[in-house]
C-alpha cells in the first residue's frame, strides 16, 4: 500500500515538470485575420507554430526570405490567403515542419522545386484551390509525408505519388477523367495500403456512362488494360536499356581513365618481342638466300691434294670453265693460282702446268 502511495507521489511531482518542458519547447503565435499582406519580420524566432490564416499573404519571395528566419517550425498554416503558386525552394529552410496547411486559396502553379527541404513534413493540406495537373516528382522530397490532401481542386488525371510512407488520400471534389490515363492510379490505389478518403463521393466525371464510378472501382475497357501493360513493357525495355547505357558509359570511362600500369608496359613488350621473332622466322624461310650467302662465304686457298681434284673435275666437266666469264680480276687470280699451282712431281721435279706435254715431244 505505501509502495502505491509512493508511485503516485512521484507521478503527481514529475507530471508538471513534464508539462512546463513541453510548454517551453511549443512557442505558438496565432496572427489569423490581421489583413496582413506580408509575413511578419518580428515573430519569435523560436516559434514552432505559426498560424497566419486569413490574411492576405501571397507568399511571394519576401514572404519567402522571412520563412527561412523561422527555422524551429513544426506547424505552419495559410489557409484562407491570396496565394496563386508555389515557387521553388519556398520553404526549403523549414526543416523541422510537420504539418503545411495552404488550403483556401487561388492555387493554380506548383512548381516541382516547391517542397525541396521538407523532409520531415507528415500532413500536407492543398484543398480547395485551382490546381489542374501535378507533377509527380513534385512530392519527391517528402520522403516521411503520411497525409496528402488534394480535395477541391480542378484535377482531371493524377499519376500515382511516389510516397512510400503515405497512409491517407484525399482525392474527392476534383473532376475526374475516367479514361485510360486514369488507370495507372487506379491500379495503385488497389494495390498499395493507402487509404482512399472519401471514397464513395470520388468519383467519375467524364465519360458519362462512368459518371457516379468511385476511380477506385470503375470498370475500364479491355483496350486500356492492353494499353497499360504495352507502357509497362516499354517503360521496362527503356529502363533496361538505360541500364545497360549507364554500365556501358562507365566501363568505357574507366577504361579511358584508368592509369596504365606495369603489367601493360610488359605485355607491350611481350607482344613485341613475339612478332619480331615471327618475322624473322617468316624472312628466314621465304627468303633463303640471304643466309646461304653468309653460310657460303668462306673461301680460302686449296690445298695441294685439293688443286688435283679440283682440276679432275674441271677436265671431266670443261663446260664449267666457260661458265665463270662475269668475275672479277681478284677471283681469277685465286682461280688460277689453285689452277696452276706447281705441283711436285715424284722425280723430284717441279712439273709445269703451262707446258703442253705434245709441244714438248714435237721439239724433241
Amino acid at each position: 500500500m505505501k509502495g502505491t502511495r509512493f508511485v503516485f507521489w512521484l507521478f503527481s511531482v514529475l507530471l508538471p515538470s513534464v508539462k512546463s518542458q513541453a510548454s517551453e519547447t511549443e512557442v505558438t503565435c496565432n496572427f489569423s485575420r490581421r489583413n496582413y499582406a506580408l509575413i511578419p519580420e518580428g515573430i519569435s524566432t523560436n516559434v514552432t507554430i505559426l498560424d497566419l490564416s486569413y490574411n492576405r499573404i501571397t507568399l511571394n519571395a519576401a514572404d519567402s526570405r522571412v520563412l527561412q528566419m523561422y527555422s524551429l517550425l513544426t506547424e505552419l498554416y495559410l489557409m484562407e490567403n491570396n496565394i496563386t503558386a508555389l515557387y521553388n525552394s519556398s520553404f526549403r529552410n523549414l526543416l523541422n515542419l510537420e504539418i503545411l496547411n495552404i488550403c483556401g486559396n487561388s492555387i493554380s502553379v506548383i512548381q516541382q522545386g516547391s517542397f525541396v527541404g521538407l523532409n520531415e513534413l507528415k500532413q500536407l493540406f492543398l484543398c480547395q484551390n485551382k490546381i489542374l495537373q501535378l507533377n509527380p516528382d513534385t512530392f519527391v522530397p517528402l520522403n516521411n509525408l503520411k497525409v496528402l490532401n488534394l480535395q477541391g481542386n480542378l484535377i482531371r488525371l493524377f499519376d500515382a505519388p511516389q510516397l512510400p510512407h503515405l497512409e491517407i488520400l484525399t482525392l474527392d471534389g476534383n473532376p475526374w477523367n475516367c479514361t485510360c490515363g486514369l488507370l495507372e492510379l487506379q491500379n495503385w490505389l488497389n494495390m498499395s495500403n493507402v487509404t482512399l478518403e472519401n471514397e464513395s463521393t470520388t468519383t467519375c466525371s467524364y465519360p458519362d456512362e462512368l459518371k457516379h464510378y468511385s476511380i477506385k472501382s470503375a470498370p475500364f475497357t479491355t483496350e486500356c488494360h492492353s494499353k497499360f501493360i504495352s507502357t509497362i513493357t516499354e517503360d521496362f525495355q527503356s529502363i533496361r536499356n538505360s541500364s545497360f547505357d549507364s554500365s556501358s558509359h562507365n566501363l568505357t570511362w574507366t577504361s579511358e581513365h584508368e592509369p596504365l600500369g606495369k603489367s601493360w608496359a610488359f605485355l607491350v613488350g611481350v607482344v613485341a618481342t613475339v612478332l619480331l621473332t615471327s618475322l624473322l622466322i617468316f624472312i628466314a624461310i621465304k627468303c633463303p638466300v640471304w643466309y646461304n650467302i653468309l653460310l657460303s662465304y668462306n673461301h680460302h686457298r686449296l690445298e695441294e691434294h685439293e688443286a688435283e681434284t679440283y682440276e679432275n673435275g674441271l677436265t671431266r666437266n670443261p663446260s664449267s670453265l666457260s661458265q665463270i666469264t662475269d668475275t672479277n680480276s681478284e677471283d681469277t687470280t685465286v682461280i688460277f693460282e689453285q689452277l696452276h699451282a706447281f705441283v711436285v712431281d715424284d722425280d723430284g721435279f717441279i712439273e709445269d702446268r703451262y707446258i703442253d706435254i705434245n709441244e714438248v715431244h714435237e721439239e724433241k
